[in-house]
């Protein structure tokens, strides 16, 4: 195993040394290195004409030894030499015994940066080098992790018996995760749902509860941890059918009942799942969008579209404050959708949607339940606060 020197261990002055005599040999192997061959350090003859009188050693010979000390002795193993002041303050001779040595100064934990004296005296005491350095001492690679053990992957479908709401099910369920399948009235295409993905080898479990009441939303998430061993995955998919409605016409509690349904339930139900969530080790939270809040605005749909924009705002928000935690929150909104959420809708204007499309179709359920299995799987674990638009090209945004 490779040794690092321990940042944490290295003081304020600290010191370290080493002594070294210089000789032909190392002349010699120094100018093989660089090329330098200066006659001023090889030849005794040209160095006696000059005011030297003798050969001077080259100086980046003497502090070279330097880096030797950094490298060896302070900090040691891992540190690298960034940068480095330095005066010439005296020739050194051949024959001259220099004692390197280098001293702490100043330590910058954040960047692991120690601050040098570098300093060389020769065998009379006399600096024959002065300056200072900076050198970074690199962190040592992290332990390898045992074999992960299996990750947990249990979901929890608000609407689960739904059009989209089946769709996402049985696509996490093939996917490997345990589904609960929430619903709320309509036990029959809930255990309908159940019953799919058990025959296709997987694991599920129809749940009654209103998310949209505390009491609900803590059964769904008891349900989950008792049969599952906890949560991972939470999708919001609840929603009521939309009755079109001009401003004259909208009463307030048809707005409200939109806000209870879609907006009320996925906070529930993100307060009740979030501890389940940390416990083990991060999760995901999905909720069902819609072009209508944020495309061309359909006429009539104002209360949904209300509710649709207000979850859109949650998850934006709840994306910044869990993250620190590890749960990704994100929307996944769907174009007009060829489900029974859509029959009172005209064929005439599902058809003109469909033609308005880059694609030229309507969106299926599968399309939104992929959508929301990537955004479920370990491939997007770095995307949150985002808005997947399901739609066909139907609205764009960069």
């Amino acid at each position: 195993m490779s040794v690092f020197a321990d940042f944490e261990a290295v003081k304020e002055g600290d010191a370290e040394s080493l002594t070294k005599t210089i000789t032909e040999a190392d002349i010699r192997r120094f100018v093989e290195l660089t090329g330098d061959d200066n006659p001023l350090h090889v030849d005794a003859d040209y160095a006696a004409e000059t005011s030297f009188k003798e050969i001077v050693v080259h100086g980046m010979l003497g502090a070279s030894f330097i880096s030797t000390v950094i490298g060896t002795k302070l900090p040691g193993p891992g540190a690298l030499w960034v940068s480095q002041a330095m005066d010439f303050n005296l020739p050194v001779r051949l024959g001259d015994t220099l004692t390197v040595t280098c001293t702490v100064l100043k330590k910058h934990p954040r960047d692991r940066l120690l601050e040098l004296d570098t300093r060389i005296t020769n065998q009379h005491g006399q600096v024959v080098l002065s300056g200072g350095g900076k050198v970074k001492l690199l962190e040592p690679p992290k332990p390898k992790a045992e074999a992960p053990q299996a990750k947990l992957k249990v979901a929890i479908v608000t609407g689960g018996a739904g059009g989209i709401g089946r769709a996402i099910c049985e696509k996490l369920a093939a996917d490997g995760h345990a589904v609960v399948v929430n619903y709320r009235s309509g036990a029959e295409k809930a255990q309908a749902v159940v019953a799919r993905i058990t025959e296709a080898g997987g694991r599920a479990v129809a749940v009654q509860a209103d998310a949209a009441e505390e009491a609900g939303a803590a059964r769904l998430v008891q349900e989950a941890v008792k049969r599952f061993g906890g949560v991972t995955v939470l999708v919001n998919a609840a929603s009521p059918r939309i009755v079109a409605r001009n401003v004259d016409e909208l009463a307030w509690s048809e707005v409200q009942q939109q806000l209870d349904v879609q907006l009320k339930s996925a906070l529930l139900m993100i307060q009740a799942c979030k501890p389940a969530m940390v416990a083990a080790g991060g999760g995901r939270v999905i909720s069902i969008g819609s072009q209508s809040w944020d495309g061309t605005p359909v006429a009539g749909w104002t209360a949904y579209a209300l509710a649709k924009g207000a979850l859109s705002t949650l998850t934006r928000y709840l994306a910044a404050e869990l993250g620190p935690q590890g749960i990704t929150v994100n929307l996944v909104s769907p174009g007009m959708t060829n489900t029974a959420f859509i029959s009172n809708v005209s064929e005439k204007q599902q058809l003109m949607a469909a033609r308005q499309t880059p694609l030229r179709r309507l969106a299926e359920p599968e399309d939104t339940a992929g959508a929301v299995a990537y955004l479920a799987s370990e491939q997007a674990a770095y995307v949150t606060g985002q808005n997947l638009r399901v739609n066909g090209g139907g609205s764009m945004a960069w």
